[in-house]
């Protein structure tokens, strides 16, 4: 297992790996633009370069987490099609740095119903999906069990996975703070148990490529 953290890229991309060492991480999480706009950012393929030569040297392993902007299951056709846009991006920085994973939240259904945000996020995330490698998989996050976040439960990542008949590119990430929030103690051994338990058999240990924690939802 490898210790990291979420480190900025302020100063460009390879900065990250610099931050990593002086904090004595072993693994990072980087933001591939500003989570909070539509805009991508468009990196160069020398920035990307510099980056995997970078993290290669400091025996370090990244990364990618999403724009938190992305509803791939939302009700309004333009937000769905921004969102893979900006995923789409995100996973091709992901690629170019030799991430070992793009983390996304799938977003909320809006009311809608978990099997109506499941239908419309189902196309995008096959496509962008498509584009990815085993090496660099996606990583659908648990969400916290509000707002009708989809992706509360192992029970609701495992309907995700299944909807796209398991595709080999797609894996989870868990987020202890957001699996709190949805009702899992995480300060009780036997409840992380029961619940590594349920996602090894819905889902498979295998595709659990990342763990996170937060002193924040």
């Amino acid at each position: 297992m490898l210790f990291g953290a979420h480190v900025s890229t302020a100063g460009g991309l390879p900065t990250a790996i610099d931050r990593g060492v002086e904090l004595g991480c072993r693994a990072v999480q980087i933001f591939p633009q500003s989570p909070r706009v539509w805009k991508p950012s468009v990196h160069s393929e020398e920035s990307l370069a510099r980056f995997r030569s970078r993290a290669e040297e400091a025996r370090i392993v990244a990364v990618c987490h999403a724009p938190y902007l992305i509803n791939l299951a939302g009700t309004d056709p333009e937000i769905v099609e921004k969102s893979e846009a900006v995923l789409t991006a995100a996973a091709a920085t992901g690629r170019g740095i030799g991430a070992f994973g793009v983390i996304v939240h799938i977003g909320s259904h809006l009311g809608s119903g978990f099997d109506e945000g499941l239908t419309r996020a189902k196309p995008p995330l096959a496509r962008v999906l498509a584009t990815l490698t085993d090496e660099t998989p996606l990583l659908l996050e648990n969400s916290a069990g509000a707002g009708g976040t989809m992706g509360r439960t192992v029970e609701e990542l495992a309907r995700v996975i299944d909807a796209l008949d398991a595709h080999p590119h797609l894996c989870i990430c868990l987020d202890t703070a957001h699996l709190y929030g949805s009702g899992v103690d995480v300060g009780d051994p036997e409840a992380v148990d029961a619940m590594i338990d349920e996602l090894d058999r819905t889902i498979g240990l295998e595709r659990l490529r990342c763990m996170r924690t937060s002193a924040k939802g």
